[in-house]
C-alpha cells in the first residue's frame, strides 16, 4: 500500500470513528511516510492558524512506532493480524472474488473477530454474556442474524452469496477451534 492509499484508509476511519491521538505501529516504510505527512500537514495547519494550539493538542495525531525488525514489540496486536491472515488464507484459498465480494467476506470476518470473548460480564454463572471488542467500538456487543449451517453443502450447489456466507462459516469454525479452546485455562 502507497502512503497517499494508507492516508485515504486512515481518513475514512477517522470519518467513521472520529479523531484519535495516538496510534502504535510497526516501522513499514508506509506508516512512516504517513507519519511525515501528516506532521507537515500538521505543521502547514499551524503556520495558517493563529490560536492552533486547542485544535491541534485535540485533532493532532501522535505516532509511536515499535523498534525496526523487532515484530515481537507488537504483541497480542501482531499476534491477531497473523491469526486472522492464516484464517483467512485457508478459509478463501484460490477463490477468485471481487471487490465488493473480497470487502464483504472481510466485514464479517472482521464481526467474527470483533465478537470474541475478553471476560465475563458479571460472576453469575448463568449469565453467558462477555465483554467483546465490540463493546469498545459500538457500546454494545455485534449482533449477527442467524443463519442456515452451510459448511456440508456442496459449494457448486450455492449461489455466490451463499459461497461467501460458507466462506465466513468456515472461518468461524477454524478460528473456534484455535482461539475459544485456549481460552478455557487447564490446571493440572
Amino acid at each position: 500500500m502507497s502512503t497517499e492509499a494508507f492516508l485515504a484508509a486512515l481518513r475514512r476511519f477517522f470519518w467513521k470513528r472520529g479523531y484519535i491521538s495516538d496510534i502504535n505501529s510497526d516501522c513499514a516504510t508506509t506508516f512512516v511516510g504517513a507519519n511525515a505527512v501528516l506532521k507537515a500537514d500538521v505543521d502547514a495547519y499551524n503556520k495558517q492558524m493563529k490560536a492552533p494550539g486547542e485544535f491541534c493538542a485535540r485533532q493532532g495525531v501522535t505516532w509511536h512506532f515499535i523498534p525496526p525488525g523487532s515484530p515481537n514489540f507488537g504483541g497480542l496486536c501482531e499476534a491477531g493480524i497473523k491469526q486472522m491472515n492464516n484464517h483467512l488464507k485457508r478459509t478463501i484459498g484460490d477463490a477468485a472474488l471481487t471487490f465488493v465480494e473480497f470487502y464483504t467476506v472481510l466485514k464479517q470476518v472482521k464481526a467474527v473477530l470483533n465478537s470474541r470473548p475478553i471476560s465475563a460480564l458479571s460472576d453469575d454463572p448463568t449469565d453467558l454474556t462477555a465483554l467483546t471488542p465490540g463493546h469498545f467500538l459500538i457500546g454494545k456487543a455485534l449482533i449477527a442474524s442467524p443463519e442456515p449451517n452451510l459448511l456440508e453443502t456442496n459449494i457448486n450447489r450455492l449461489s455466490r452469496w451463499k459461497q461467501l456466507q460458507q466462506m465466513q462459516q468456515d472461518f468461524w469454525a477454524r478460528w473456534r477451534a484455535e482461539y475459544l479452546v485456549g481460552l478455557q485455562v487447564r490446571h493440572k
